[in-house]
């Protein structure tokens, strides 16, 4: 039976930037990757709404804001190495009423630490130049922001990680993972697989994951579904590049938006609500064990009743068209609820603790033998490469 130097579970773009990472830096592993899904970046790396961050809301000197700006500037020269599609078109944060001020001159201090390029404070009038629907008394402009195709990007990196002679294998859910004569054996539905390390990158199923491999994370992966509706392509013209509104610094949502999409469309939301299974993309999905699993962690109990008033906001503009238009309408009220379509949601995977504490930065769990990334937060698909590049740092240091 092959041993691998590395198996990789999980071909979202962390999973495959770590892969990427490896092969480049020693050409001589064998690494294999496993997804268990028919192809590449089937859930949260597919299933966002494409965006290129700054890294303008993220904490001075956390991972999330370190990786996010080195991520970027990677991401931008992988694409135009690789003639992945994506398109530099900035972005503005709207603060729409006085009370908003404080809050955004706090987002342009951070992004000044933060060494974001370009970052500016606009008035109205400036504003209405960059997006003339837009509606507010003041915002940010962030030049630097954009928009990609996350999806083209992993295709490209399997590409690049079988031509360096490593496997990329879907359709290989794994089922266990076990300890034998200093190696790793590895379960899967089809097949049963033999490594010296293991990485685990199973965004959704990370928790899941860690405890098949005999590790106990302190923390919980809880989903949250995002929903989304388009602009019929008669008002696309209301938006040019990425509208964001004031985020809600006690939620880790950013608020509806609006996002300019690399296909063309122009999308409008999220919204976030409880996700009855992980992998739950209609309002309709439900899975009993997974259900019972989160109402029995104490940390969604915690959680619930922290922001029990904004959770039922969220659940009220779920199932009211018209409550959802009213949240766009605050960025542009030119928006009318003929304005819209339905579009595909995504699933993120909120990371609680216990205390119902939402864990905001990457957590890693190192063993003799394995590193298991148990929470990477958005901006997770911006920051790929730079995670990648981490997790390359925390092998060579605990295996190399």
């Amino acid at each position: 039976m092959q041993t691998y130097d590395f198996i990789i579970i999980g071909a979202g773009i962390v999973g495959l930037s770590t892969a990427y990472k490896l092969s480049e830096a020693y050409p001589d592993l064998n690494i294999l990757v496993l997804e268990k899904e028919d192809e590449v970046a089937a859930h949260q790396t597919g299933n966002n709404s494409g965006v290129i961050h700054s890294g303008i809301y993220y904490q001075p000197n956390s991972y999330r804001a370190k990786n996010c700006v080195e991520g970027r500037h990677q991401l931008v020269d992988f694409c135009n190495q690789h003639e992945v599609s994506y398109e530099i078109c900035g972005k503005v944060i709207v603060a729409t009423k006085e009370d908003d001020l404080p809050r955004l001159d706090n987002i342009f201090q951070t992004g000044q630490i933060n060494e974001i390029e370009g970052v500016k404070k606009i008035d109205r009038q400036e504003l209405k130049e960059i997006e003339p629907y837009a509606e507010g008394v003041k915002a940010i402009h962030v030049p630097c922001s954009g928009i990609v195709d996350y999806v083209g990007v992993c295709k490209k990196l399997r590409q690049l990680i079988e031509a360096n002679g490593n496997y990329v294998s879907c359709s290989q859910k794994v089922t266990n993972i076990s300890q034998k004569a200093g190696s790793l054996v590895v379960k899967t539905t089809t097949d049963s697989l033999t490594g010296k390390h293991l990485i685990n990158c199973a965004g959704l199923y990370s928790d899941h994951v860690a405890e098949s491999a005999g590790v106990n994370p302190d923390i919980q992966i809880v989903p949250f579904r995002g929903e989304y509706y388009e602009l019929k392509p008669e008002v696309q013209h209301f938006v040019n590049g990425l509208i964001y509104p004031m985020p809600n610094p006690a939620f880790p949502f950013l608020g509806v938006h609006f996002t300019k999409m690399v296909r063309g469309a122009i999308e409008c939301g999220p919204n976030a609500v409880f996700a009855f299974k992980r992998e739950g993309y209609d309002k309709l999905s439900f899975d009993m064990e997974e259900t019972i699993e989160t109402l029995n962690f104490p940390g969604f109990y915690n959680l619930a009743r922290k922001y029990w008033k904004m959770g039922l906001d969220e659940w009220y503009r779920s199932f009211s068209k018209r409550a959802f238009v009213k949240g766009l309408q605050e960025l542009i009220p030119a928006i009318r609820s003929e304005h819209l379509k339905p579009s595909p949601s995504g699933v993120r995977a909120m990371a609680l603790k216990p205390n119902g504490e939402i864990l905001d930065d990457f957590q890693f769990e190192v063993t003799q033998n394995e590193i298991h990334v148990l929470n990477a937060p958005s901006p997770a698909a911006t920051a790929g490469l730079a995670i990648g590049d981490e997790i390359l740092k925390r092998a060579e240091k605990a295996f190399m």
